[in-house]
């Protein structure tokens, strides 16, 4: 099997890539732009591009397939030339499903806690020998990459993101799956340059849904109003099994969160509410997978999260300090929420940076109100720079201070300002929270770990 995957070098098609050449495939692509840990990964495999940028005569008669990633545009050269010779074109999604259309797919979609959910079900299935194919977004402990296919695996755990498939498919990648066990975490309105009203992106997750396979099964969260009433009025038509989870029972000392059963008492490595419902909804799909709970908290004991959520950079005896993946204001809440009630009696510092379209967009801003609530000491972040650079209206500093509605904020415009800021404060007896689906411009957290003053 011949494929080419036009622009290789991304988080996603370079995993794909990888686990491609890893099936026995052979692997050609191009990009225009390749960084690390891309490049090294792909050259360690030696699969590469000898060149950058885009190369037609590249792409030849004799090739199986295309995988086009969202990178590319609809006039890449590459992309017409293989429309000319008539050649076989998948988006990054469609090519996963045609991989594990004859396997038991589960697909977890929802606004948040995809990632994490996803890591768990692995993680558990992992602990316990079970082989599945799987596409994650996070690079996990113990897993090589973040796709896996395979011939022989009969299950495959896939995360169904709702942004677009491809520049040249509009749907939502998640639509493109059909599972036949799904779950959805919840929904909280993103992605408005692709959903621009929040009746728009619900109805996503109603297509999604009318999308499991026939006598499939959805677990989903009861915890979200919206989602049980779109849970309760749809899958009519492909006679679902619902069924629903929360939070589950559990108390915490001395900063660890222990799970209570009915027979007994299981200490955990993560926290939070929302965590613990997202490992509600994995042992539910464990479970619909042949594991017992027992199985599942034998497991799961040992997961420490996936990369970037609620991941922890640095401790002291009475200093935490936590990067995230939060951006969206329901995700901001949740992390918040879950870190002040973890560390009831330590100083939260809670810092975000905006760089989503979404969140740098002024007509989104104002769903950010009181998201930081629970924090001690709340930060934003934002660079002009980035507006411009994304082609959107300029935000202030006061629409932000406006918008968050959080008597304890400050924002800042410079990275390194807001560095000189934070190695200013004392961290005694503090938690310290980064939260981004970026870098906040280059910051290195584990070098900002070790100048912070913990006296």
């Amino acid at each position: 099997m011949k494929v080419h995957l036009i622009a290789i070098g991304g988080s996603a098609m370079h995993n794909m890539a990888l686990a491609l050449h890893e099936k026995g495939f052979d692997v050609t692509g191009s990009d225009d732009e390749i960084n690390e840990p891309s490049k090294t990964r792909l050259k360690n495999a030696g699969i590469l591009p000898a060149e950058i940028g885009w190369f037609p005569n590249k792409i030849k008669s004799d090739i199986d397939a295309i995988i086009l990633g969202m990178h590319a545009r609809e006039d890449n050269p590459e992309l017409i030339k293989a429309k000319e010779l008539n050649l076989k074109i998948y988006s990054y999604p469609e090519y996963i499903y045609e991989a594990t259309k004859d396997k038991i797919r589960v697909v977890i979609g929802g606004s948040h806690g995809k990632t994490t959910i996803t890591a768990m079900i692995l993680h558990v299935l992992n602990f316990h020998k079970m082989d599945t194919d799987f596409l994650v977004g996070a690079q996990l402990e113990g897993f090589k990459t973040m796709v896996k296919l395979t011939n022989e695996a009969p299950i495959a755990v896939i995360e169904g993101d709702e942004y677009l498939a491809s520049p040249i498919d509009r749907r939502p990648k998640f639509h493109l799956y059909k599972p036949n066990i799904a779950v959805l975490s919840g929904i909280a309105w993103d992605h408005i340059n692709v959903f621009p009203t929040f009746e728009n992106y619900i109805s996503q997750f109603e297509i999604f849904i009318n999308l499991i396979e026939p006598n499939g099964t959805l677990i989903y969260c009861n915890e979200d109003a919206e989602l049980k009433q779109l849970a309760n009025r749809t899958g009519v038509s492909n006679h679902l099994n619902k069924q629903s989870y929360s939070i589950p029972n559990h108390y915490i000392k001395n900063g660890i969160t222990f799970i209570k059963t009915e027979s007994k008492e299981i200490p955990l490595q993560i926290f939070g509410n929302h965590n613990l419902m997202n490992m509600n909804a994995a042992k539910l799909v464990c479970n619909k997978l042949g594991l017992t709970d027992d199985l599942f908290y034998n497991a799961i004991q040992s997961f420490t999260g996936a990369a970037k959520r609620l991941e922890l950079v640095n401790k002291t005896e009475n200093f935490n300090f936590y990067k995230d993946f939060a951006h969206s204001p329901s995700k901001l809440k949740a992390t918040t929420q879950a870190v002040k009630h973890q560390f009831e009696n330590r100083h939260i510092v809670a810092c975000m940076e905006l760089h989503t379209f979404s969140s740098l967009n002024e007509n989104f801003l104002a769903e950010y109100n009181g998201s930081m609530a629970e924090a001690d000491e709340a930060i934003v972040y934002f660079n002009p720079h980035t507006i411009a650079h994304k082609k959107l209206k300029e935000i202030t500093v006061e629409q932000v201070l406006n918008y968050f509605n959080t008597p304890n904020l400050k924002v800042f415009t410079d990275s390194l300002e807001l560095v000189n800021y934070l190695k200013s404060k004392s961290f005694s007896n503090s938690v310290l929270l980064m939260m981004s689906s970026g870098n906040f411009d280059g910051i290195d957290f584990n070098e900002l770990s070790t100048q912070l003053n913990l006296n």
